[in-house]
């Protein structure tokens, strides 16, 4: 279950945040999952419900917000909303798709005290 590992590396992210900035509780983390990003939401909630106790993220509740997936075709160079990987461009039905968004995951903001 890599969701555990990318929990630890959020929790990492929130102390690393907290050492620099001076922050001694966290209330809230913003997080955007691309669609394309093949991480299990749940799962990621349950490992990050169990890194965090006993941090200054405990308790902090979990915003996630999905960012679409977003790829050009290279055929036609359309720029194409796909939601799965591996679809056909719907303009010429090319399966040579480059994603362009929607892969990554990152700490958008956190609600501190």
């Amino acid at each position: 279950m890599h969701e555990m590992s990318l929990a630890e590396n959020m929790l990492r992210i929130i102390e690393d945040a907290a050492h620099q900035q001076g922050f001694t509780r966290v209330r809230t983390v913003w997080l955007e999952i691309g669609q394309l990003a093949c991480v299990e939401q749940e799962s990621l909630r349950f490992g990050f419900d169990v890194v965090t106790r006993g941090s200054i993220a405990e308790q902090a509740r979990l915003e996630i917000v999905e960012t679409a997936g977003r790829g050009q075709c290279v055929k036609c160079l359309h720029e194409i909303p796909i939601a799965t990987l591996y679809e056909p461009c719907p303009d010429c039905g090319s399966y040579e798709i480059r994603v362009t968004g929607g892969e990554g995951m990152r700490v958008k903001e956190l609600e501190v005290e």
